[in-house]
């Protein structure tokens, strides 16, 4: 009897716990937020952040680009080679690295140790595996240097990976600390045919974090990778939501919501000006990140004398534009890039502003203005040209027109076209345009991607180029630079590429651009990547609670 009652007793307890379980379960999927899980237990959440980002995730592989986002992916997986500040190299999965008196062999040896996310070993048929998935789709990828004179790779031995180019091409090292195609994903993630251009099975990777809840379109959990190598995060999570709209995203921020809004265009600078003003936030600005170019199509016969392209360039205010567009968060640019790259620290003579100067040069060229006449002519054509713009972005849209104003002024007439940047782009490549906003790359891919596009064709910059009568020896330049193993001769031959550049004016420079953060008190430290592309918290420390 009293056994029986013991065990109708514990069979009561037993169902009760299983029905509280059930209860708190149905609860948790209920709720459909990450805080469901990720605010689990006090502790986790004090040592957590959430910030917003404007799209999806995407799918994580690290080998592929859109609709992947380049700060999830530097997340998870890792480099070989790490760029820092000033255009640094610094050891990542390869502690060193020897370069043969060539500049043709590349030997590196991977750090010991150093574990995936699963637990299974990195080591050199792990990277060999990632790079000839990589090469396998060698003409998605070949916008990279490395890829076009990339010859072999091999295992050496466990922790000795080598590889061996066609001809010596210096920035093999900045190609590889990108964020993607050249960083590794583990065993477990490769499809079954090893080629992750179709996909990957999960995301693997080295990195401080692993992607631990994900919702498309809505949010995305990481949490520390507890086989992490390096230095383990202050932070515990991170939580990313899915807002759209910028002015929901500063909405979210000011009621608590959010904890980071950070990266470039994420909101407005009028709303960065109003929350850099409140003293309840912390606010920064980066370094110059890119720079705002406008391009000046030297194929079209207009625009084919030096007169003129220089004429344009000295015909606007462009300090007055840069700070009353930007509320003077974007610096004027005197070239067209800025001296926090390698090899950029070069001093050319800026091209001032200067309506008199413009005027008569336009007239030197034969463009004259008609008695009674608004727009200039010569030999029955009037000085006229299409500034294309990215119709979504409203900085492109004031500054052309800003332009289109001072141009105007000089007897230039200057019509304006909003295009989707879809559209926008492939006008760029097929060479179809007068005027075109453009940017820079930014590190770590300048200054070399972008002498590297001068030369290149296919990518819209060399066209528009192409009728500068130094283009040949221009192109020479730029091939010697990239090949050079000489570093005395390659600063030589940047400084001659970047002042035929600044003295021709088809890439005529408009201003730096900068990465925004805004974010609460609870984050007591942030520092800006070096890479344009790595996310914001390596180093990120949040204040005692």
């Amino acid at each position: 009897m009293l056994v029986d009652q013991r065990k109708r007793s514990t069979l009561m307890m037993v169902t009760t716990l299983l029905l509280l379980l059930f209860i708190v379960g149905c609860s948790n999927k209920e709720s459909g937020s990450p805080s469901s899980s990720a605010a689990g237990d006090q502790a986790a959440s004090a040592k957590s952040i959430t910030m917003s980002w404007p799209r999806d995730i995407g799918t994580m592989n690290p080998h592929t680009y859109n609709p992947s986002q380049l700060f999830a992916q530097s997340m998870i997986y890792e480099p070989l080679v790490s760029y820092q500040k000033d255009g640094k190299l610094e050891p990542a999965l390869a502690e060193s690295w020897t370069i043969s008196d060539d500049g043709k062999v590349y030997t590196f040896k991977l750090r010991q140790g150093v574990k995936f996310s699963d637990g299974t070993p990195f080591n050199a048929e792990i990277v060999k595996k990632n790079f000839d998935s990589i090469m396998k789709n060698k003409k998605t990828h070949s916008w990279l240097g490395i890829v076009g004179v990339l010859d072999k790779t091999e295992v050496v031995d466990d922790h000795t990976f080598r590889m061996t180019l066609t001809e010596p091409y210096y920035p093999v090292l900045q190609d590889l600390s990108v964020v993607r195609p050249f960083r590794f994903l583990g065993a477990a993630g490769f499809p079954d045919d090893g080629d992750t251009s179709k996909g990957i099975k999960e995301p693997v990777g080295t990195g401080p974090w692993m992607l631990a809840e994900y919702k498309q379109d809505e949010y995305a959990v990481f949490k520390r990778n507890p086989n992490y190598w390096g230095t383990a995060p202050a932070l515990d999570q991170i939580t990313v939501k899915i807002i759209p709209d910028a002015e929901t995203r500063v909405l979210a921020f000011e009621k608590g919501d959010l904890d980071l809004i950070y990266g470039e265009g994420v909101i407005s600078l009028d709303a960065f000006q109003q929350l850099r003003d409140n003293d309840k936030y912390v606010s920064e600005l980066s370094d110059p990140v890119g720079t705002r170019d406008l391009l000046l199509n030297s194929s079209n016969p207009k625009l084919s004398d030096v007169r003129v392209r220089m004429a344009l360039q000295q015909g606007f205010n462009k300090k007055a534009m840069v700070e009353g567009i930007t509320l003077g968060l974007e610096e004027p640019a005197d070239t067209a890039l800025s001296k926090n790259y390698p090899y950029t620290n070069v001093d050319l003579k800026p091209i001032e502003y200067n309506v008199e100067q413009s005027k008569a040069l336009l007239d030197e060229a034969g463009w004259k203005l008609p008695a009674g006449g608004t727009v200039r002519e010569k030999d029955g054509q009037k000085l006229e040209f299409e500034l294309i713009f990215d119709k979504t972005d409203p900085i492109q849209k004031a500054m052309g027109e800003t332009i289109q104003a001072e141009w105007g002024e000089l007897g230039v007439k200057v019509n304006l076209t909003g295009l989707e940047l879809t559209v926008q782009i492939k006008r760029l490549k097929a060479n179809d345009f007068d005027l075109y906003f453009w940017y820079n790359y930014g590190a770590p891919y300048d200054p070399h991607s972008f002498i590297n596009v001068v030369a290149s064709s296919g990518f819209g910059i060399s066209e528009t180029l192409s009728a500068l009568p130094m283009k040949k020896e221009l192109d020479e330049e730029v091939h010697a630079a990239l090949s050079s193993t000489d570093e005395k001769k390659r600063q030589e031959l940047y400084t001659s590429i970047l002042t035929t550049l600044q003295e021709q004016s088809a890439i005529v420079p408009i201003s730096y651009i900068k990465k925004t953060a805004v974010y609460q008190k609870k984050i007591a430290k942030f520092v800006f990547p070096a890479n344009r592309d790595e996310n914001p918290f390596v180093g990120m420390q949040l204040s005692n609670p």
